[in-house]
This record gives C-alpha cells, structure tokens and sequence, in this order.
C-alpha cells in the first residue's frame, strides 16, 4: 500500500532537463539584457557625439586640404581609458556655441610648434568634450621652481631657467601669431620635458567664462596672474597673456609664489613687492632668490625690468608677446653656459 505521506521522487533526467532549461532561459535572457544594455549605451553615446558637434566636425575633417588636413582624432570614450598616456581636459560648451566650438578644434589641430603642447584629438562621447594633448613626464616650471625647498628637487639653476623663459614666451609668441589669446599663463601650464619648454593649458576662445559663476572660477584658477584689467573689462587679450607671463618672471626671479599668505602681510603679492622694490635703488636683489643674486647682474635686471614692462597696468604700455620672447632670446644669449631643460 502507498501511504500519503510517502515522499515523491522525481525522475533524474527531468531534474537534469529542468536545470539545464532554467540555465538556458537565463543565459538567453542575460544575453538579451546585456544586448538592449550595450545598445542603450551605443545611443547615449551618438546622441552626446552629436551633441556635441561631432557630425560637424567629421564632415570638416572630411572636406580638409592641405597642410595638417585630417590631423584631428576623435577618440571614443573605450580609448580614453585605454590610452592613459594622454593628457585629457574636460571642457564645457554652451549651447549655441557648438559651431564655434568645432571650428576652434580645427584651429587647434593646425598649431604645431615645439614650444606649444601637442593637440590630439577629442572625445566626444562624453557629457562634456574632453581635449586630449600630449603627456609630458618632467612636471611643470611651477615644479621645478618651488619643490626644491622640499628636497624634491634640485635648486634651480639660473641658465635652465632662462631657457624655459625664451621658450616658453616664444610659444606664447606663436599661439598670439595665430590668433590664439591662451587666458591662463601661470607656472603650472609650462611644461617641461627632457629637453624642451611647452606651452599648455590653453583652450578654444569659445570657452572663456562668460557668467558670473564661471569668471569667479576663472579668477581662482589665476589667482595672483589674472590681468587688472580684466576685471575693468571683463575681456581677456593678447596683452593679458603678457601681464601673466609678467607675474611667471617675478615668479622665476624671486623664487616665490604670486600670493602666499604666508609672507607677512606686505609681501603677501610678489608683484607688488617686485614692483616696489623695482622703483627703489638697489632693493631688487634683496627680494631675488638665492641662485638668482649670483648670476649675471647686467642679465638679471634686464629680465626684471622686462617683467616690470609685462606689469604696466595699461595694456596699451606692455610690449606683445613677440617683443618679450625677443628681448629674452637676447638676453638668454648673455650666459656663459647653455644647458638642457631637465628636471632631475
């Protein structure tokens, strides 16, 4: 007799059928979220790349002639993460100035110097457009001014900082010569490499800061190299990037930071200290740094007073940017060594 309460058992072969269904039916519907998954994310990425002008600037790409035609990459957003041998910077377009935008990568894409940061490419597939240039490994001239106090470097040497001056203002030089107004000058965005100073941190024109809330971070990123008169004007110039690399000079001769609040509280803006001791006789190389007072005196004020003219508060009085890489050269030309930019 069968009792009701005797267990029930199933056949192996349909427990096995029954696993292997379930496995099948998961594996499929896996397969099936994973496809609408990926295809979500193909669409999300078209509709940022077009968003942000990327069928613009494809067809500019494909109608380019001459010189530098089609040197612009656009990375997709797998390669970015890919390639971290890159230098990336994320940038914000506002609408309406997409066309302006593309048209400004294309001018980007022509620059080639060797004192100017090398423009890759972009990505586009991104919430905002991200600017890929070249990667440079030696740090910054803001490095290798002021990490020697910490023992991370050696001490500057007068000759090597010279050259990354000529260098640099001569880059500065050559983006003016194009058109190019560069709106953040500072240490930090010349780069160095194993023999060479470049130029960074530039941008398409279309980017400077146009509302209250970004010109106040455009000032804190600038802090103690922003021009006065931008804050008369509320235009960055050609001769704005001349007040900068005014305050980078200062920077180099001194040894010191633009603002350290740190410094007792009349020295707390090296300009107007340098500027002070400038108008008043032999204060100049009390302020200097160290390795700077032993040098060339003759060379040494000729670069302070270079500096003072890139400080004029009028725009009108400061030389252009040719001028200041010119008198630099000349000036560069007055040492008795010539050494290779490198940072040990």
């Amino acid at each position: 007799m069968f009792s009701l309460a005797s267990p029930m058992y199933l056949p192996v072969p349909f427990i096995l059928g029954c696993y292997f269904f379930l496995s099948l039916l998961l594996y499929v519907l896996l397969g099936i979220y994973s496809s609408v998954k990926k295809n979500i994310f193909i669409h999300l990425k078209f509709k940022l790349f077009k968003k942000n002008g990327g069928l613009l600037l494809e067809q500019h790409i494909a109608n380019s002639h001459g010189p530098g035609a089609g040197c612009t990459k656009i990375f997709t957003a797998e390669e970015l993460v890919m390639e971290i041998i890159f230098a990336q910077e994320k940038v914000l377009v506002e609408e309406g100035q997409i066309e302006c935008f593309i048209n400004e990568i294309i001018t980007l894409a022509h620059i080639n110097h060797q004192n100017v940061i090398k423009f890759l490419g972009c990505c586009l597939e991104t919430e905002a457009p991200i600017l890929v240039y070249e990667f440079t490994s030696n740090g910054t001239l803001f490095d290798y001014i002021h990490d020697w106090k910490n023992g991370k470097v050696s001490m500057p040497h007068w000759d090597i900082l010279m050259e990354i001056a000529s260098e640099s203002a001569a880059g500065l030089a050559y983006l003016h010569s194009s058109s190019i107004i560069h709106g953040n000058v500072k240490s930090s965005n010349i780069l160095l490499t194993d023999c060479l100073a470049k130029v960074a941190g530039f941008g398409p024109p279309s980017l400077v800061p146009s509302n209250e809330s970004q010109i106040s971070t455009l000032v804190q990123r600038t802090l103690g190299y922003l021009d006065p008169e931008y804050f008369v004007t509320g235009q960055l110039t050609d001769k704005s990037d001349v007040y900068s690399f005014g305050v980078v000079l200062v920077e180099i001769l001194t040894g010191e930071k633009p603002i350290s609040f740190n410094r007792p509280e009349n020295q707390r803006i090296i300009t107007c200290l340098f500027l002070l001791s400038m108008d008043q006789q032999n204060s100049l190389f009390q302020i200097l740094a160290p390795q700077v007072k032993e040098e060339n005196k003759e060379q040494v004020r000729a670069v302070a007073e270079l500096a003072k003219q890139c400080l004029k508060l009028s725009s009108a009085e400061r030389p252009t940017m040719e001028e200041v890489a010119g008198e630099l050269k000349r000036l560069s030309l007055l040492s008795d060594t010539y050494l290779t930019v490198h940072v040990s």
